[in-house]
């Protein structure tokens, strides 16, 4: 069945005005086009238009996403993924509609990427509840975004949409198969992992910790408090049950979820 418009999913064009302001107010560099926000805002109308017809249609299919070296504090390099400005805007469209749904779901101990929460804020929460716990287990999902799974990823969104949003996970399956293009120019296929950097990754990744990771412990260990800030875990807990807990933990995430800690 089609929309209003005609087109086989109902996408308004006033969602995708929104999306452009919010990737336009982020900035960023251009991606493997070469456009920049401002060349991509000079020929505005016709832009946003190319991407309300095609995704409405089923018919975006986004480009290979730029690889780019960042320098870690701590040394080494980290590769972020740099999307086009347009491919940019139909993942904010899509992490827009997914957005009321999944911040009704999530753990208010989740603080990363969700609207009105911040680092600063899980560092506050975790100071607080040191004081009447003797200890904190210190999780890192080591290489989160490269390695996660996209069966379950793209079943965790299937879980989160109605019968109407099932173009989000059309265009979910594209955006995790899209290829990385190397600082060196070479077109690299991936099986695994969604690219850092990208606008639909931080809603996907927290997501997949929301089932992988804040469900289970509140579950399974209702009495324990935790901190999460995208795949970084404060737990805080009494000493008898640490070995249990940090055991338990990195088996879920290693064993059914394919991530390493």
């Amino acid at each position: 069945m089609s929309g209003p418009s005609g087109k086989p999913f109902d996408i308004s064009k006033r969602l995708v005005w929104k999306a452009w302001k919010q990737v336009k107010a982020n900035k960023g560099a251009a991606g493997v086009d070469g456009v920049s926000i401002e060349e991509f805002e000079a020929d505005l109308e016709n832009n946003l238009f190319k991407i309300w017809n095609r995704m409405s249609s089923g018919t975006f299919f986004p480009p290979p996403v730029r690889a780019v070296e960042i320098p870690k504090a701590a040394g080494g390099t980290r590769i972020l993924g740099v999307p086009t400005i347009g491919d940019r805007v139909a993942q904010t469209v899509a992490a827009l509609t997914l957005e009321p749904r999944t911040e009704s779901i999530f753990h208010d101990d989740s603080y990363g990427y969700r609207p009105g929460r911040g680092a600063l804020d899980a560092v506050a929460r975790c100071r607080e509840r040191c004081w009447s716990k003797s200890w904190v287990i210190d999780l890192d999902v080591r290489k989160f975004f490269d390695s996660v799974a996209w069966d379950l990823m793209v079943k965790a969104v299937e879980a989160n949409v109605t019968h109407e949003q099932r173009w989000i996970v059309l265009y979910v399956r594209r955006w995790l198969a899209a290829p990385i293009r190397t600082p060196e120019g070479r077109v690299v296929e991936r099986d695994r992992g969604t690219p850092q950097g990208s606008a639909i990754s931080p809603v996907l990744a927290n997501l997949f910790m929301h089932y992988a990771f804040d469900s289970w412990l509140e579950r399974e260990f209702p009495t324990v408090e935790f901190e999460r800030y995208a795949d970084l875990c404060r737990n805080n807990w009494y000493l008898h049950a640490v070995p249990e807990l940090l055991a338990l933990a990195a088996s879920r995430l290693e064993n059914a979820f394919g991530v390493p800690v």
